[in-house]
């Protein structure tokens, strides 16, 4: 198994979870190794995307997937199941759209994701 991280908005995780999938557009970050330090890299990457995909004030929200690794490194081309998703961190509120980039997210268990959503 390889961890990826996927940057994603609320909307969109709303979307997926309603799919029960990731599309295959979604592009992620895996860490080179299993350590902490490059999971945290990947993670913090995959936020800044995420930010980038703000059109303004919001949530930052990354999606942390389990992925096979017969399909890991081909994720942008796979749809994924809701099943392989092994987390969800993402900013506990709205953020400016200036705010400090390395502020660190918060972390959501799978069965937190509707209540994430709604806000």
């Amino acid at each position: 198994m390889t961890r990826i991280y996927v940057p994603a908005t609320l909307a969109l995780l709303a979307d997926w979870y309603a799919q029960g999938e990731l599309p295959g557009t979604a592009d992620g970050y895996a860490a080179p190794d299993d350590s902490e330090e490059a999971e945290y890299a990947a993670l913090m990457s995959a936020a800044d995307d995420s930010a980038a995909l703000l059109d303004g004030p919001g949530r930052r929200v990354v999606v942390v997937v389990d992925a096979p690794d017969a399909i890991a490194h081909h994720l942008e081309n796979q749809v994924v199941p809701l099943k392989l998703v092994a987390a969800v961190h993402a900013d506990l509120a709205d953020r400016p759209a200036d705010a400090d980039p390395d502020e660190d997210l918060g972390w959501f268990a799978t069965q937190e994701i509707p209540d994430l959503i709604q806000g």
